[in-house]
């Protein structure tokens, strides 16, 4: 190439690449403005999640007699300080953790050295204590339930649910304490179900008032009955039929009360929309919004409230070991 080309090339305007050029002058959020969207051909939404302002707002305001409280979660999940659950505690202060459960939906416990018998006494002062009729107590205290994950024995309980949503009368509650945990991994994750209730379209909400959904023990716990006795069971446990959206005795707010572990159909829909419904409304725990997050240390506790709020234990330590002990609370029967 001769210096004269050089030259000439040299003197030629750059091409412009469309790559490097910026189209817009604001931040694509402006344009979209605070609200929720689906994008294109999906169920799936983007966006803030602006009705949990008014409830975060609220829960940051509370203040406590007995207790300091450090907010985790937007709308769910907080951590109490400056009480020993090994003492018999007054009746006010128990009144007082019992509101903060209904406030908060999951509360959280630091350092708490529970043996079985002070673990039982302290879960027994919120109501009368269940007996699972298809998880062994393994711990000489049949309202205490253990579970000890190993690699002999895995964890399953990875599925969003509220628990025992079989029983006629579901819990309540229910208060699990770390006993040893893994160096890393075994969370427990929370939703809160009334976040996931108040985010559903009004059409939809129209189309749940109403609407009542089965509920079978077999879907879990069936593999664990004896063939000889399932007629016995069937009839101690028979299917529950709970409404789909279930107002808190306690507070007079309105949850989702379906999950995938549990439910089986909503009661007068054909099989296609009854399973094409129940995705909609599972796939709502799924939002990370709605969701808290707590990291084990030993004599951890958590406490939730089995109707406000849904949980999904991490199975992700395997083959570490994680025992944790499990006392639940009777709870009444849930009505719309």
């Amino acid at each position: 190439m001769s210096t004269t080309e050089i030259n000439t090339e040299a003197t030629q305007p750059a091409e412009t690449d469309a790559r490097s050029e910026v189209l817009a002058t604001k931040d694509p959020g402006q344009r979209l403005g605070a609200m929720r969207h689906y994008l294109p051909d999906s169920a799936m939404q983007v966006g803030p999640v602006t009705h949990l302002a008014e409830e975060r707002e609220r829960l940051a305001g509370l203040r406590w007699e007995s207790f300091t409280v450090k907010q985790l979660g937007s709308t769910i999940g907080a951590e109490l300080h400056g009480l020993d659950l090994r003492n018999r505690l007054d009746d006010d202060v128990i009144e007082e953790i019992r509101q903060a459960l209904f406030n908060y939906k999951v509360i959280f416990f630091r350092d708490q050295p529970l043996d079985p018998d002070q673990h039982v006494a302290f879960a027994g002062r919120f109501g009368e204590l269940e007996i699972h009729p298809f998880i062994p107590s393994n711990t000489g205290r049949p309202e205490l339930v253990r579970f000890e994950k190993s690699a002999e024995t895995g964890g399953y309980e990875n599925l969003w649910h509220h628990d025992v949503t079989w029983r006629e009368t579901p819990s309540m509650g229910a208060i699990l304490h770390s006993i040893e945990v893994p160096p890393v991994g075994g969370d427990t994750l929370f939703c809160d179900m009334y976040a996931a209730y108040e985010g559903l379209d009004d059409e939809v909400k129209h189309r749940l008032e109403g609407l009542t959904a089965m509920h079978d023990f077999v879907r879990a716990f069936g593999a664990q009955v004896p063939q000889e006795r399932k007629d016995e069971m069937r009839a101690l446990y028979p299917m529950a039929e709970h409404p789909v959206v279930v107002t808190h005795a306690g507070t007079g707010r309105k949850y989702l009360y379906v999950n995938r572990v549990f439910t089986s159909h909503i009661v007068g829909l054909d099989a296609e929309e009854s399973a094409e419904l129940l995705d909609l409304l599972c796939f709502q725990a799924e939002t990370v919004e709605y969701q808290v997050r707590f990291s084990w240390s030993n004599d951890s506790i958590a406490f939730w409230d089995n109707r406000g709020a849904q949980h999904y234990a991490s199975s992700d330590y395997w083959p570490q070991r994680r025992v944790m002990e499990r006392a639940s609370i009777v709870g009444d029967r849930p009505v719309a």
